[in-house]
């Protein structure tokens, strides 16, 4: 049987020796038939990461684009429009693999053709630690698939059993080819900042496609989440990054949702991350809660001037910037595959 070709993407900010263990990890996989695309958004690399890299892109071992803008949900649909697998599997610059990960995604594709994505199962390190690594969930409560509060409920750290989900994390997900071809669906890029919501946005348009998204523990990799580089290019203490988390999570609701919803996961929302109740755990000092309601309420305007916007732009200005130095070529093309390589030695 011919095993589908995987197009492994990984996205990249200012990460070093993650990266490279990474990219080890990866490209020992024993799964015949994959691709590897690095798109890389760090403005200037340490000198062994950037010869690392230069040799990999030099055997045709990666892909490797070189940006000079930062953004995931950006990052995520470049690398789609120049990849050729049937299979897009995403996963971040600081993971570790087992050998089997690859075949464990494809295995689902292969076994359940109502399967439009799967959900891998993240060791998360530092989630682990605060549960003390003992916890299990066989499935996931029912609440976990009503998209008003699931995002409270969605384990895919302690579960152990394959399910139905309603979201992915971005860090491991992979989705069929014709979810972009047939269906069109690309990841919104004004989903800012961490782009905190993004892959949740993006499954939830998945979904209306008829496709199931399948939680396979077997497809797991553990996630180090590193102090540095990343999303944590943004300080979870800067005003930037309050205003973009809050901007995200109304943005999800105001495009998915319905009004009941959408109030539900607002509601949810003020009372975790702006009172600091459980399982948030914030800090109840009124100091605080007045500074995090503010950046909740200015959130919220700032989506809804989103929304707003969106009635002449889509937003999608990364996309738009590069369908506009292609020439707006359409993928699969025989002219985009042809400049595929001569975009890897441009940016090699």
């Amino acid at each position: 049987m011919d095993l589908p070709l995987i197009s492994v993407i990984i996205p990249t900010y200012g990460r070093e020796e993650p990266l490279r263990d990474s990219l080890v990890d990866v490209l020992k996989q024993e799964y015949p038939n994959f691709e590897v695309l690095v798109v890389d958004q760090t403005l200037k690399h340490q000198p062994e990461t950037q010869a690392y890299l230069e040799e990999l892109a030099a055997a045709d071992k990666i892909k490797w684009f070189r940006l000079d803008w930062a953004s995931l949900p950006g990052a995520r649909n470049y690398a789609v429009r120049r990849s050729l697998g049937e299979i897009i599997l995403f996963i971040d610059d600081d993971v570790e693999l087992r050998n089997g990960f690859l075949a464990a995604h494809a295995k689902n594709y292969l076994e359940k053709p109502e399967i439009g994505a799967v959900a891998g199962r993240v060791f998360d390190r530092m989630k682990l630690g605060d549960s003390g690594g003992d916890l299990e969930i066989s499935y996931l409560p029912p609440e976990a698939m009503d998209p008003g509060i699931a995002w409270y409920y969605i384990d895919l750290v302690h579960t152990v059993k394959p399910q139905q989900v309603l979201t992915a994390r971005g860090c491991n997900m992979s989705f069929r080819r014709e979810i972009f071809t047939k269906y069109g669906l690309r990841f919104d890029e004004r989903f800012r900042g961490s782009a905190v919501r993004e892959e949740s946005d993006f499954c939830l348009r998945v979904r209306q496609t008829g496709y199931k998204i399948w939680y396979d523990p077997e497809a797991d990799l553990v996630h180090l989440g590193e102090e540095t580089g990343g999303c944590h290019d943004i300080s979870m203490r800067s005003l930037k990054y309050q205003m973009t988390f809050y901007h995200n999570h109304f943005l999800l609701g105001l495009k998915n949702l319905t009004a009941t919803q959408a109030l539900r996961l607002y509601a949810r929302l003020f009372d975790c991350h702006v009172l600091g109740r459980p399982p948030c755990h914030k800090s109840g000092s009124p100091i605080k809660i007045v500074t995090r309601a503010v950046f909740y309420f200015l959130g919220f305007l700032k989506a809804v001037g989103t929304v707003i916007q969106s009635a002449w732009n889509d937003g999608q200005i990364y996309t738009q910037r590069d369908r506009q130095h292609y020439n707006d070529f359409p993928v699969g093309s025989e002219r985009f595959i042809a400049l595929n390589k001569h975009v890897k030695d441009a940016h090699s």
